[in-house]
């Protein structure tokens, strides 16, 4: 039985929630030192306090109901502010029961485990809701996972062979993440349900990383390929400077071999093509010097022929067609004396104005010929002796239907005449 000790005198004091008056309503000491509670009719023994006085052996029983009442009225104002869970404090007040049960303590025990009651009883229904909306949740939170399972498993099923592996990296990553957030931050999910989705993510998970795995290692192998060859182009193409612009055209060679080479990795395509490159330009650089050379010696040809087609304007004046194609001739046979000029464009746009002026007399020359080709002549004077018969007849025609007054054979006389007249005057009869 608990005797006073000089430690339990200096405690703090308790605030009594059950008064003098009421602990000895409540309590009793018999004259052998036992105290006992008083249940319904009924008093319980729930100690001895031998070394105190009466109503200091009830005191201290009656604070251990005090700190049972503590207990319960912090539970029922925590269930009436809200925000704890109800679950929790249901547990919690079934143990306090469970305590306030034969307690020993003097008080109210029936009215408080009354109360006790009551507050599990309204903590019931709360704890149905609780309990389902936590059902709700791990559903929603189950789901979740599968959806990012699901999406993990949609990317393992496509055809890695074709994918863009930035982009496919990037989604797997997004997913992973997710699925640690999910997994700290969500509802605890059955051990079954979340190895068995967890085998599902680090399945397909696993299926991409190795197609990546192999990917990368074949392009490696691409790489290393591509960079050795184009190593030897390089070689090639620098032993080509000697032949100057000779070797042009075998530069070329080596720039589709270039290009069927495939690529070597960035860092090394930009350092292999600055020597490559840099090789073409020294073979460029000459042919820019050869050019520059040519076209000094092309100069005063480009004169020559200027002053050529200002001759030439002359061809279009003269009337004569025999005279002008004399001309022609005559121009045409200095200009091919000049050789060829550079640059090309210049020289293209010199021959273009000589071939208009050549163009334009042979245009000429083809309307004489039809004009003066005895055979044309001997069908246009057929044609007109034809229609000179017809716009006789058709003349007599009209002259008799106007005599007859007859309109409708005058107006269709006038129209065949008018349209015979229009022929023999395009034949120039």
């Amino acid at each position: 039985m608990p005797r006073k000790t000089p430690a339990a005198t200096a405690s703090a004091p308790v605030a009594p929630v059950v008064s003098a008056t009421d602990a000895a309503e409540w309590g009793r000491v018999t004259e052998e030192g036992v105290v006992e509670v008083r249940e319904g009719e009924t008093w319980r023994p729930v100690g001895e306090y031998p070394d105190g006085t009466p109503e200091e052996a009830l005191a201290y029983f009656a604070r251990k109901y005090d700190d049972f009442a503590v207990k319960l009225g912090t539970l029922e104002t925590r269930a009436q502010g809200g925000g704890a869970s109800a679950s929790d404090l249901s547990k919690q007040a079934n143990h306090l029961l469970s305590e306030v049960t034969g307690a020993a303590a003097v008080g109210d025990l029936a009215g408080l485990r009354t109360r006790i009651q009551a507050l599990i009883s309204s903590l019931a229904a709360a704890t149905e809701q609780e309990q389902q909306a936590a059902r709700e949740a791990l559903d929603a939170a189950i789901a979740e996972r599968t959806a990012i399972v699901e999406q993990a498993e949609a990317i393992a099923a496509r055809d890695l062979s074709k994918v863009q592996w930035k982009q496919v990296t990037v989604e797997m990553t997004a997913l992973f993440d997710a699925w640690q957030a999910h997994q700290q931050n969500g509802p605890r999910l059955p051990k079954g349900t979340a190895q068995q989705l967890w085998k599902r993510f680090r399945d397909a998970r696993s299926t991409v990383d190795k197609a990546r795995r192999a990917f990368f290692s074949e392009l490696d192998d691409t790489h290393r390929s591509a960079r050795d060859a184009k190593s030897r182009l390089v070689e090639r193409a620098e032993a080509l400077a000697p032949r100057g612009v000779d070797g042009i055209p075998a530069y070329r060679n080596l720039l589709d071999e270039w290009k069927a080479a495939g690529r070597a990795g960035r860092k090394a395509d930009d350092a292999l093509w600055a020597k490559f490159k840099a090789a073409g330009d020294a073979l460029y650089a000459a042919r820019a010097e050869q050019a520059a050379a040519e076209e000094a010696d092309s100069a005063p040809k480009i004169v020559i022929r200027e002053g050529l087609l200002e001759e030439a304007k002359a061809v279009a004046d003269e009337k004569n067609i025999k005279r002008a194609r004399a001309l022609l001739t005559r121009i045409q046979r200095e200009w091919d004396e000049q050789g060829r000029i550079f640059p090309r464009e210049k020289e293209r746009a010199l021959d273009d104005r000589l071939r208009s002026i050549e163009q334009a007399l042979k245009a000429r020359e083809e309307v004489d010929w039809k004009k003066n080709n005895p055979e044309t002549k001997a069908r246009a004077n057929d044609m007109s002796s034809q229609l000179l018969e017809a716009i006789e007849k058709l003349e007599a025609e009209l002259a008799a239907a106007e005599t007859a007054g007859d309109k409708k054979a005058v107006a269709a006389a006038k129209e065949a005449l008018d349209a015979r007249r229009a022929w023999l005057a395009a034949l120039g009869a």
